[in-house]
């Protein structure tokens, strides 16, 4: 089982993007498509107060026929945001965003923001591992063959 602060480790680009909850909806927009991104933290005074995800910009702007420009992030950001230790496990971290439905954790340890792992963090991990475990059974399958 691996940690979360090893997965942070491995990351290419461990850059953790945020957006003031003062900005317009459209400048966080702009920025997760910039980045290449699903969502961002919404950062106050180097606290966590919420995380946009593009989830929240269909069903809180596009769906109820806000505008982007006009509305502001903490206007519709979700403020309940769930975050998890480094020590955490991947197997837990999974279980947990299932379970709630999330693609994004924040890893955080004495109030201090270490990283934000995804989805797909987690699962390239798990691959990973799965792939190790099979290598080595089929090492030992074979090397007691011969």
């Amino acid at each position: 089982m691996t940690a979360v602060t090893d997965i942070l480790k491995s990351k290419t680009d461990s850059a953790v993007h945020s957006i003031a909850p003062t900005a317009s909806v459209f400048d966080a927009l702009q920025r997760m498509a910039d980045k290449g991104i699903g969502a961002l933290l919404v950062m106050e005074n180097g606290a966590i107060v919420g995380i946009l995800t593009e989830r929240d910009y269909a069903r809180k702007i596009a769906l109820l026929g806000r505008t982007s420009a006009a509305t502001l992030v903490r206007d519709v950001m979700t403020s309940a945001v769930m975050f998890v230790g480094p020590t955490e496990t991947s197997e837990h971290c999974m279980a947990l965003m299932t379970e709630n439905r999330l693609r994004h954790l924040p890893v955080v340890e004495d109030g201090k923001l270490l990283g934000l792992i995804s989805i797909g963090d987690l699962v390239k991990d798990i691959i990973s591992e799965q792939k190790f475990v099979i290598e080595q059974l089929e090492h030992y399958i074979t090397g007691h063959r011969g």
